[in-house]
């Protein structure tokens, strides 16, 4: 039997309402602005843009898009963020990613102001997910939770299994896991036997970048698998691209109780819950305002 498909588009939806309605109330105080930082012209980056003011414009939040050049320097691009922290007009900033190879990315990151951090990804509110807080926290280990909650997915006492353990992906996934009270392994490149620890997963979620990394044999009969993977690979029918998850669908789909699709899935729940963040900021620095 085929297992359930948890489409990503009724999930984010839901979160995109909710958020209109946030927005809506919060422009009688603040006018609530995302700006997207680009260094360099990557084209990952500038699709990603396209799609975040795409989403900013469904919802009612003003988008920005600084494009910096390639041979800015990260001195230049921490002086651009610092800027942004002081600017009242903007409740929001993002990174997009990558930048180029002369600077340091995470640096760059921990420089943007905890309050207006869009992706969640300050060291201030990355610790706020170790106390299983989901105020600006990552977006994508966000996205599962919803996914997972929306399906109905119990997760106490269940054994969860992540596999990967990126300090925006696998470890806030984790943590989030464990303060639903699920028993839970990460599992990661110097892992040894990752099959023995994949067909153990009544809830199985895979994010490290790799296509087809995890198949139908590595899966618990009846689990709950999440795929956050987005590779681009070769199409041997049409001849081009196309993009799929790190779980090989067609034999994962075969064995799993619930499988989330790539594309479909999990991305189009992140993108909502970078609004979601965009929302939590404006309200926060309303409240500051206020004291």
């Amino acid at each position: 039997m085929s297992a359930r498909i948890l489409e990503g588009a009724p999930v984010a939806e839901k979160i995109k309402a909710e958020v209109a309605e946030r927005i809506a109330a919060a422009k009688a105080k603040i006018e609530p602005t995302l700006v997207a930082i680009m260094v360099g012209d990557n084209a990952g980056a500038r699709a990603y843009a396209r799609s975040q003011g795409k989403a900013c414009d469904e919802v009612g939040i003003a988008y920005e898009l600084r494009e910096l050049g390639e041979e800015f320097t990260e001195a230049q691009l921490i002086n651009e963020i610092a800027n942004l922290n002081m600017d009242p007009g903007v409740t929001a900033i993002i990174l997009t990613m990558p930048v180029p190879a002369h600077i340091n990315g995470r640096a760059a990151q921990r420089m943007i102001a905890p309050t207006k951090d869009a992706d969640g990804v300050h060291p201030v509110n990355l610790g706020g997910v170790v106390q299983g807080r989901r105020i600006l926290a990552p977006c994508t280990a966000m996205a599962v939770m919803e996914v997972l909650e929306t399906a109905g997915t119990k997760l106490e006492g269940a054994e969860a299994v992540v596999v990967g353990h990126s300090e925006i992906v696998g470890k806030p996934i984790a943590l989030f896991l464990m303060e639903a009270f699920a028993t839970t392994t990460v599992c990661h490149i110097a892992t040894r036997d990752l099959a023995a620890h994949t067909r153990r997963a009544e809830v199985l979620v895979v994010g490290v970048g790799k296509a087809g990394l995890v198949d139908g044999s590595m899966i618990r009969p009846g689990a709950t698998v999440i795929d956050v993977g987005i590779n681009r690979v070769p199409d041997p029918e049409t001849g081009k691209s196309k993009i799929v998850g790190d779980v090989d669908f067609a034999s994962a789909v075969e064995v799993a109780g619930a499988i989330t699709p790539v594309p479909g899935g999990v991305g189009m729940v992140t993108t909502a819950m970078l609004l979601r963040n965009v929302a939590e900021a404006a309200e926060l620095q309303i409240r500051l305002e206020q004291r």
